[in-house]
């Protein structure tokens, strides 16, 4: 015998369409803790040829909030152009660049021309949270 009766699942039927077409999903929200250095668009640290074109071909510009990711986080969702609060922090920042294969769970903050600051963040453990984007 069924619980619902025929009006009971129209309504239900109609509310999961309602949600499924106004595109409410789960809140996916990660979280990780991984390692923040600092980085700067100077040869040194850098492509020496072209200092401020990242890996994935975008122009940095001293002023922009993102960050470069190492491969490890690429793979759990940090994808290019994905927005990252960063415990600490105020603002979103979004991956723009990826590191070496040599780096695991680390990300890049992008400090534009000031050597002094990213010297001055030097490295530190954050809390990271970031929401990966959809299949759709």
């Amino acid at each position: 015998m069924c619980k619902y009766s025929s009006m009971e699942w129209i309504v239900i039927i109609s509310i999961n369409t309602l949600l499924l077409l106004s595109g409410c999903e789960e809140d996916q929200t990660k979280q990780l803790k991984v390692t923040a250095t600092a980085f700067n668009s100077v040869p040194s640290q850098t492509d020496i040829n072209h200092p401020l074109i990242t890996a994935w071909g975008d122009k940095l510009q001293p002023g922009m909030k993102c960050i470069a990711v190492s491969r490890d986080l690429i793979q759990m969702g940090l994808t290019h152009g994905t927005e990252v609060t960063i415990e600490g922090l105020p603002g979103t920042y979004k991956v723009l660049d990826k590191m070496n294969k040599r780096w695991e769970k680390k990300i890049d903050i992008y400090m534009g021309n000031n050597v002094e600051a990213a010297k001055q963040w030097g490295v530190k453990q954050v809390i990271i949270s970031w929401n990966p984007k959809s299949d759709k």
